[in-house]
């Protein structure tokens, strides 16, 4: 996934699914120097962030 990509999905009131490694993840916050971002499982383990690499996003669409 690009950066642009992740930012539009942070600041959209819809929900979209994203997935990092086959799971679906929330995205927190990114860092866009970096090009990471934080997320967390959608399963309900919000204490469990982890910072991944943007490019190892993907999205999934209809």
């Amino acid at each position: 996934m690009e950066m642009n990509r992740v930012k539009q999905i942070v600041s959209s009131p819809a929900d979209i699914l994203v997935y990092y490694n086959g799971v679906s993840v929330w995205i927190d916050a990114y860092d866009e120097e970096r090009q990471m971002a934080t997320v967390h499982l959608r399963d309900g383990r919000l204490n469990e962030r982890l910072d991944v690499p943007v490019a190892e996003l993907t999205e999934e669409r209809e």
